[in-house]
């Protein structure tokens, strides 16, 4: 079993998505290789390029714990919540805090609790070469594919979120990380307060409603319209505001949800810049 002693390299893929999965060392990444079966000393070969591009400029680490109780408590107006179990679908309260880049190619996301432990991230996938030259040099990538990989504090995917290429609204695909759909956030409109539907078949169990025009908050409700969450984004500063892509939020959860809708909640909170609001332009 691979641990945090572990050093970097290639191992057989505990996910069974390919024979070999690369190990940075403290997670699992979404780098993978054919390799060649089994055995479990890792080939000899280059590591594989960070999900960050040389182009991405990072400015400072998110985890400070003081900082995140502070957006907490101070700027979200959350006060310390009892319970929670240490993960990302038992805590009443997800910090998401997305890393701190002049340039932004590929989305990054850390999770943290209310006290500023880590409890997983998330991670864009998939984007080629190609595709960050296009999102650094236009605005069309907020039109495209993007996939979303959603992994616990030791690094292990636990949910796949997928927003097909979009025209006017959109959409995104909830999975499980073997790929079985758990259902789909779905824009309802899209002039005004934007609001998306939590779909699970053909059934809505729940909503995403806007407070303002800017969409930066975010109520979650049930089926029946009573709000179960909230989403807060919190200002982090004028000159970072201007000059960084970051986006942090502040998610609570007001009471034990049952599934599929704590699935679908966790989901629309660790979605909502990305592709939900991918880009501010399209939300008019």
């Amino acid at each position: 079993m691979t641990t945090a002693t572990t050093p970097p390299g290639w191992y057989p893929d505990p996910h069974g998505v390919a024979a070999l999965r690369w190990w940075d060392g403290s997670r699992w990444t979404e780098h993978t290789h054919a390799g060649t079966g089994g055995g479990t000393v890792p080939p000899q070969q280059a590591a594989p390029q960070s999900s960050s591009s040389a182009w991405e400029i990072p400015i400072e680490s998110p985890h400070d714990a003081a900082r995140i109780r502070q957006q907490v408590q101070q700027k979200a107006g959350v006060g310390p919540v009892a319970g929670g179990g240490g993960t990302l679908f038992t805590e009443p309260v997800l910090v998401v805090n997305q890393k701190t880049k002049l340039i932004e190619l590929a989305a990054e996301y850390s999770v943290f609790d209310q006290n500023g432990t880590p409890i997983g991230s998330v991670a864009e996938i998939g984007q080629s070469a190609a595709r960050k030259v296009v999102r650094f040099m236009t605005s069309w990538d907020q039109f495209l594919t993007h996939r979303l990989e959603v992994r616990d504090a030791a690094g292990r995917p636990v949910m796949l979120l997928t927003r097909p290429a979009k025209l006017v609204k959109s959409r995104v695909i909830v999975a499980r990380p073997d790929g079985v759909q758990l259902g789909e956030i779905v824009q309802q409109n899209a002039i005004g307060k934007i609001n998306f539907g939590l779909m699970v078949g053909d059934q809505q169990i729940g909503a995403i409603k806007a407070e303002n025009w800017r969409a930066w908050n975010f109520a979650i409700t049930d089926h029946t319209g009573t709000e179960v969450a909230r989403i807060t984004k919190t200002f982090e500063g004028l000159a970072r505001t201007m000059f960084t892509t970051a986006d942090n939020y502040v998610v609570q959860i007001h009471r034990q949800l049952p599934e599929p809708l704590l699935s679908m909640v966790v989901a629309s909170a660790l979605t909502v810049d990305t592709a939900l609001k991918q880009d501010s332009r399209g939300l008019g």
